[in-house]
């Protein structure tokens, strides 16, 4: 009985809540801007000189996962009931390592820090709204283009070079959640980088790789102004 009527209550609360922005979604167009919060790596793949002799004394290298930030705008394009084109601009803050291991027990940790400016162009499939709240899926195409990088030129005169374009695919979900004068939706997003980032020239770091690709996990809040 206790739990009926707790039932019969929260039915009751679903149905006396108050719709806010009720005519949000069938406006054409909304702006807004982005923070997030992100963990990233490389893949990476050996070459053929890792087995020579010009890499004997390095018996691993290892990607760590590190965090970093970033901070957007975005436009947001209705197409029909359930469908949504998102286009951003973001300023996105990595760092990415890696751990060169050799066979005296060192380690040698060489930091790559690009800061890439990112233009995701995202589809977004929404549910039914229910009240207040409508979870999406979101999916799409993000190049990006580094605009500095400082690298760890402390630990040694070479570095990790690595080119300044990047392009992944992003797959996402999230919870739309609506209030009188704004939309914010949390999201998970995660980052697959499809191109190599690994720069044609060759020295001492380079030299034992063939590849290095972005992958990325991402928490993202959205921040969408309601109707003027």
């Amino acid at each position: 009985m206790v739990l009926l009527a707790l039932m019969t209550l929260d039915v009751k609360a679903q149905r006396d809540t108050k719709e806010n922005l009720p005519f949000y979604d069938d406006q054409w167009i909304h702006y807004g801007f982005l923070i997030g919060l992100h963990s990233s790596n490389y893949r990476i793949k050996y070459s053929e000189a890792f087995l020579t002799a010009a890499q004997d004394s390095v018996h691993s290298i290892v990607p760590n996962n590190l965090p970093g930030f970033k901070l957007g705008f975005i436009a947001n394009f209705h197409v029909f009931q359930y469908l949504d084109v998102r286009a951003s601009i973001s300023f996105a803050f990595y760092e990415f390592d890696l751990d060169y291991r050799f066979t005296d027990g060192s380690v040698l940790n060489v930091l790559d820090d690009p800061t890439m400016v990112e233009f995701p162009i995202l589809l977004k499939y929404k549910s039914q709204r229910r009240g207040n709240l409508g979870f999406y899926l979101l999916g799409g195409i993000n190049p990006a283009f580094q605009a500095s990088a400082t690298g760890d030129e402390a630990t040694t005169e070479e570095t990790l070079e690595t080119s300044g374009f990047n392009l992944a695919i992003d797959v996402g979900v999230g919870l739309d959640m609506y209030y009188p004068l704004f939309k914010f939706s949390p999201e998970l997003r995660y980052s697959y980088g499809l191109n190599n980032r690994l720069n044609s020239n060759i020295n001492s770091f380079n030299q034992g790789l063939s590849s290095l690709v972005t992958h990325n996990i991402s928490l993202i809040f959205t921040f969408e102004g309601g109707p003027k």
